[in-house]
């Protein structure tokens, strides 16, 4: 399900079928300094993290992080969208 769509970019819904990027993205070492270690280091960690990350705060919260992809051929670019963070009052 499309979030949103500009002239380049689409962002979508996370589904369990976006397990191998994330799993690349989160062990980028860009993704690691400034982010921090997940601890996704298989499938398997990478599916747990959709289920308890983004569709989690999809079904609590209405919204959370979205897949960043190209419209012309659907390649997966990245992530973005919000948060609510338990210690935070405001959506990050």
């Amino acid at each position: 399900m499309n979030i949103l769509e500009t002239e380049r970019l689409v962002l979508c819904k996370f589904t369990s079928d976006d397990s191998e990027f994330i799993l690349n993205l989160l062990n980028t070492p860009g993704w690691m300094k400034y982010i921090g270690d997940k601890g996704i280091k298989n499938l398997e960690d990478a599916q747990d993290y959709i289920r308890s990350v983004p569709l989690r705060s999809y079904d609590k919260y209405g919204f959370g992080l979205y897949l960043v992809k190209d419209k012309n051929d659907n390649t997966p670019l990245g992530m973005c969208g919000l948060i609510k963070r338990e210690e935070l009052e405001d959506v990050d």
